[in-house]
């Protein structure tokens, strides 16, 4: 194998490129080309748009990648022109589209496209996704312009609101810096605004075609579709240019501090009944990672029985740890009846669970807006039939899907002892960039999810890995036999490499001053787990996760950083003082921690 495939191996684990780029620019105005589509749009070095793609998806809202080929990019001083065509397949028909980009030094960017189905083509969604950055712009100003005309003044939300921010839009006008005014024009359908922060991704998205109109929809045969979008950056006359930051191969300095009053969360593994018997002929590497909690994934829909039960009791006597029930409620019939079978079937095999927390089938599949929402029970009534069922036992609810599903679906707090839900941050996009870009967007969660339920209720964070356990956008994830970077797949490469221990980390700092009482990093076995599968050893991921489970429960030590080049956790663990840091870009990076002796005392691991 070559050196690059093995290094690519050790980083991602997988030897498939990422897409290729290459940057556009005209004077101050700079854009990444990638994959069709345009990343990163900046003016004088700041970050204007995040994106700017053309994008096709199917019924169960996956994205259709296209063949791609691009005839032509040109470039001078003062502009660039790129235009390619692309062809996207979904079942028997064709859409073939033109797309031309165009930016000059003045300020000005234009991509537009036209599609003409060949064959009628269904779709969710075909057309444009504008995503503006989180970073600097959540509380700032916007002013939206809507389709007739209209224009309302307002500001990206602070916490992340469940539905549409803004409907109709025609134009977007916002501040990407004090001294820059910025217009993104959208043309050729009705566009509305979505707070992705919803599913972590680190933007605000405007896109295409009202979620309250029916999807799946058909684009006809031979009907050609126009749509474009113009961005227009200038320059504010009465604001002077701040001063350029540091370069981005400036050396990141850490700061260690004195102890803090939070403490780092406890760390659990998610197994589920298919993985008990795997999870039990690696006990010894169980042991070596040490998580304090094992989630039990118990849903009678997926033909979980009592024999289940009986494999996890089996486990709890091979390694004692605080058991946790995640049990996906049928709601079907007598409530009462169903906790009342379970918690017998429990008690039958002598296994003992230090909570439980519930959520209805149902309710793990996400309901958009304009969508019927699934027939279910209250809440109030499964969590009191969960509560009649096993009394004195912490009762848990909230959703074993992701935020979105529960900030759209609120539980009755005051019933429940703790309230949990998941993350997944390949919901939209998979490239390496994107996930990583997640991990900005988690202190919004945590702050979301504590205006919800309030400051005192106790927080638990489910499963939380890079590949999908279950889709709630669709009625599966996606195999990835090719080991490639793929949205909602239910095996991502990275899982396997050094990316997912940096990743980690990097999400474990996120989240550490939020007050979580327990966050679920990984399973322990499968797909999703900490395990080599051919040499049963642990992989990075695992390493990690063993570093940060040994600081469970210790105080955390302040640990600052100004650059989100690197992640970095501190903590007065048991063993003494620890710090984990990471690196979370692809380019070797410098790491300044000040003063030797503030490191001295610490037992330090660094994934990079």
């Amino acid at each position: 194998m070559a050196p690059e495939a093995e290094e690519a191996l050790r980083l991602y684990g997988t030897a498939v490129p990422p897409t290729p780029c290459r940057i556009l620019r005209a004077g101050p105005l700079e854009a990444r080309l990638e994959g069709g589509n345009l990343r990163y749009l900046r003016y004088d070095g700041h970050e204007v748009l995040r994106a700017a793609s053309y994008v096709v998806r199917d019924r169960d809202w996956g994205t259709l990648q296209p063949e791609i080929d691009i005839t032509t990019v040109e470039e001078n001083e003062d502009g660039f022109r790129a235009t390619y065509r692309g062809i996207c397949v979904n079942g028997g028909a064709r859409l073939a589209y033109s797309a031309e980009i165009r930016g000059t030094a003045d300020g000005r960017l234009r991509f537009s496209v036209d599609a003409v189905p060949e064959g009628d083509f269904e779709t969710n969604r075909c057309g444009f996704n504008v995503l503006h950055p989180i970073t600097g712009l959540a509380g700032a100003p916007i002013t939206v312009e809507h389709c007739d005309g209209s224009v309302e003044n307002t500001v990206f939300p602070e916490l992340i609101d469940p539905w549409q921010l803004f409907k109709s839009i025609r134009a977007i006008t916002h501040e990407p810096a004090p001294h820059l005014k910025a217009t993104c024009r959208m043309e050729g359908d009705v566009f509305e605004m979505e707070d992705q922060r919803n599913w972590s991704d680190a933007s605000y998205k405007t896109y295409v075609r009202p979620l309250e109109l029916p999807w799946p929809y058909t684009l006809h045969s031979g009907v050609k579709n126009s749509q474009s979008v113009e961005v227009v950056v200038a320059a504010k006359r009465d604001t002077p240019a701040p001063v350029h930051r540091s370069p981005r191969d400036a050396p990141v300095r850490i700061d260690l501090g004195g102890t803090s009053h939070r403490r780092f969360p406890d760390v659990g593994l998610v197994i589920a009944p298919e993985e008990v018997r795997d999870a039990l002929s690696r006990l010894e590497q169980l042991r070596a990672v040490g998580p304090q909690a094992i989630l039990c994934h118990f849903d009678p829909t997926a033909s979980h029985g009592p024999e289940a039960l009986a494999d996890f009791a089996a486990l709890q006597q091979a390694y004692p740890a605080r058991y946790e029930l995640e049990y996906v409620a049928v709601c079907a019939g007598d409530l009462d009846a169903e906790m009342q079978t379970l918690a017998r079937q429990v008690r039958e095999v002598r296994l003992a669970f230090s909570s439980i927390a519930v959520c209805p089938a149902v309710d793990r599949q996400s309901t958009p807006p304009g969508s019927a929402w699934p027939d279910c029970p209250p809440l109030e009534a499964v969590y009191a039939a969960a509560r009649k069922a096993f009394p004195g036992l912490p009762l848990g609810g909230g959703m074993f899907s992701y935020f979105t599903e529960l900030n759209r679906k609120r539980p009755p707090v005051d019933m429940l002892d703790f309230v949990t839900h998941a993350t997944n941050p390949i919901v939209h996009a998979a490239d390496d960039e994107s996930v990583m870009e997640t991990l900005e967007t988690l202190p919004h969660i945590t702050r979301s999810v504590r205006a919800i339920i309030g400051a005192g209720k106790r927080y638990r964070l489910g499963p939380s890995t890079i590949a999908m356990r279950q889709n709630p956008y669709g009625s599966r994830t996606f195999a990835n036999p090719n080991a490639e970077r793929l949205c909602m797949a239910d095996d991502d490469p990275r899982q396997r490499g050094l990316f997912a221990a940096a990743w980690t980390v990097g999400y474990a700092a996120a989240i550490a001053p939020a007050g979580i009482e327990r966050w679920v990093p990984a399973g322990f076995t499968g797909p999703r787990g900490l395990i080599d599968r051919r040499s049963g050893a642990l992989l990075p991921v695992g390493q990690a996760v063993a570093d940060l489970a040994r600081c469970a429960g210790a105080p955390l030590i302040d640990c600052r950083t100004a650059s989100g080049r690197v992640a970095a956790i501190a903590a007065k663990a048991e063993t003494g003082p620890a710090v984990v840091v990471a690196n979370l870009t692809p380019q070797p990076t410098t790491v300044d921690f000040g003063p030797t002796h503030e490191l001295a005392a610490f037992e330090t691991r660094v994934f990079r």
